[in-house]
């Protein structure tokens, strides 16, 4: 196997390490990849020779990846990391692949769509948090927050089930994919829990006027991602199944200190 990146950022990376550890030869641009998304001879080399192709480049005025290289990737196997925010608001309620699409990003709906069209495995993402990426980083960086929202809640994915879902994709039919975890949570339940389980205060809750627009429109949506149809199809499940067992996870990497257990449980994690 041979898989082509593009865009070898923190997800892709840990996919593409992932696929390495199994034998696989990885190509990519990106911060981290070896080939300039602009060489296009390059790319076109490295294309090639892939057997499978996997975009996490976002979108702009159009994706970027389809409008230069497109033409290049009949036959192979593709991907697509994409975004649950194509459901828009869903006022709490539990979404699935068949849900309308309808997010606020219209270059992201549009891109989700394309890929899909040429017969991609489009896999739309949650909040995606690991090592080096987690509400333990951002209370340690003093830039956690608490939002008061004990009503809005949103899903998450570990990096290294997303790694996995993906992997699980190369030998399933193209369509749309939903990779979650299984208890959407809010983000003052997430960050109150983090805080515990390195011994440090809860962070202040902050307005929302103070936040960035963008920050406001992700508060302003509500939404539970089912990953039924990944578990069916591909025969994935999540390994770190809610938020505690992925910060639990998170907290064994960084931490000098482990626990043998986990922190007692307060009212606003109980679900």
């Amino acid at each position: 196997m041979r898989l082509f990146v593009f865009g070898l950022g923190y997800a892709a990376g840990h996919v593409a390490s992932a696929v390495q550890a199994r034998g696989a030869v990885v190509m990519a641009t990106g911060r981290s990849g070896t080939i300039a998304f602009d060489d296009a001879d390059a790319v076109r080399s490295g294309l090639a020779a892939a057997t499978h192709v996997l975009s996490s480049v976002p979108p702009g005025d159009g994706d970027p990846v389809l409008k230069r290289y497109g033409a290049l990737l009949a036959g192979k196997w593709l991907g697509y990391l994409s975004s649950t925010g194509v459901y828009g608001d869903a006022g709490g309620a539990w979404v699935d692949e068949n849900a309308p699409i309808r997010g606020r990003r219209a270059n992201r709906n549009a891109a989700d769509a394309r890929w899909l069209a040429i017969g991609a495995r489009v896999f739309r993402l949650p909040g995606i948090y690991g090592p080096g990426r987690s509400p333990i980083d951002r209370l340690r960086e003093g830039k956690a927050h608490r939002t008061g929202l004990a009503d809005q809640v949103f899903s998450r994915i570990h990096v290294e089930d997303l790694a996995r879902g993906v992997i699980a994709g190369f030998d399933a039919p193209a369509g749309a994919y939903n990779l979650s975890d299984d208890l959407p949570a809010s983000q003052d339940d997430v960050v109150i829990y983090a805080a515990r389980l390195i011994g440090v205060a809860p962070p202040p809750v902050v307005s929302l006027d103070d936040l960035s627009p963008m920050a406001r429109a992700f508060y302003a949506e509500n939404r539970r991602v089912a990953n039924g149809k990944a578990r069916r199809v591909l025969g994935w499940r999540p390994r770190f199944a809610d938020y505690r067992l992925g910060l639990r996870a998170v907290s064994a990497t960084t931490s000098p200190t482990i626990a043998s257990a986990a922190p007692p449980a307060a009212s606003s994690d109980q679900r």
